[in-house]
């Protein structure tokens, strides 16, 4: 009898490690499928979810510019992770305020650590909501700079470019802003 018993015990031990072997053989398959080719977070595809930074600006027609800059200098992946993040995002009317040739010469390759900074001064780590800012309040941004916050009668500004629209996102909060900030100068 116990030699029966050990016989189905060491068969079943056999069927469920080659069970688990060909699960494990079919799980790494389905994953290599399923990872993009190259690339990153950005290159992710998903209709169903709430939209990260990236896509809400891609699927504006008023933040074409930024997307461009966005892509330019290679920081779709970065705001396309899970964040959180606080982005102000200027609108193609607020480059267009720039000085004429600033906005070309910044999306330059020589120009690309220039372009780093003035995008990386639009983004903060965390997510700051408008019910909690104060007029004055300084707010860290990723390139190591503070904006200020200005409240007054009911509207808001960072660095005196208006706040005119706010937009959630899977990672973080999009304020939708008239004027591109420009990081002050390093002394």
């Amino acid at each position: 009898m116990k030699t029966v018993l050990s016989l189905v015990a060491a068969l079943l031990s056999a069927a469920m490690l080659l069970s688990c072997t060909q699960a494990s053989n079919q799980t790494a398959s389905t994953e290599t499928a399923v990872q993009p080719a190259d690339g990153g977070q950005s290159n992710v595809k998903d209709d169903d979810s709430q939209k990260d930074i990236v896509r809400v600006a891609a699927g504006s027609a008023d933040h074409s510019t930024l997307v461009t800059a966005l892509k330019t200098a290679e920081y779709l992946d970065e705001l396309s992770n899970a964040g959180p993040f606080t982005v102000f995002a200027p609108t193609n009317d607020a480059f267009a305020k720039l000085p004429a040739g600033t906005v070309e010469g910044l999306l330059k390759p020589e120009s690309k650590d220039a372009l780093r900074n003035i995008l990386e001064y639009h983004v903060a780590v965390g997510v700051y909501k408008l019910e909690n800012m104060r007029d004055g309040m300084t707010i860290n941004q990723a390139n190591l700079d503070n904006v200020t916050i200005g409240v007054k009668d009911g509207k808001y500004t960072v660095n005196g470019a208006n706040i005119v629209g706010t937009v959630p996102a899977s990672n973080g909060v999009v304020y939708v802003v008239d004027g591109v900030l420009l990081p002050p100068q390093k002394k």
